[in-house]
C-alpha cells in the first residue's frame, strides 16, 4: 500500500514538473505564422477600403 502511494506521488510530481517546464514563448514558426496572419489582415482591410472607395465613386456618377 505504501509503495502504491509513493508511486502515485511520484507520478503526480512528474506531471506537475512537466507542466511547469513548458515555456510560453512562441517559437520561430509561431512568430512567422503570426506575422503572416497580421499581413493578411492588413491586406484584407486595404482591399476593403479600396472597394468602398470604388463604390462611393460609382454612386456619385
Amino acid at each position: 500500500m505504501m509503495m502504491r502511494k509513493l508511486a502515485m506521488l511520484l507520478l503526480v510530481g512528474m506531471t506537475a514538473g512537466g507542466l511547469l517546464g513548458c515555456e510560453n514563448d512562441a517559437g520561430p514558426a509561431e512568430e512567422t505564422g503570426k506575422n503572416i496572419d497580421d499581413a493578411m489582415e492588413e491586406a484584407g482591410e486595404s482591399i476593403k477600403e479600396v472597394g468602398d472607395s470604388i463604390q462611393e465613386e460609382a454612386e456619385r456618377d
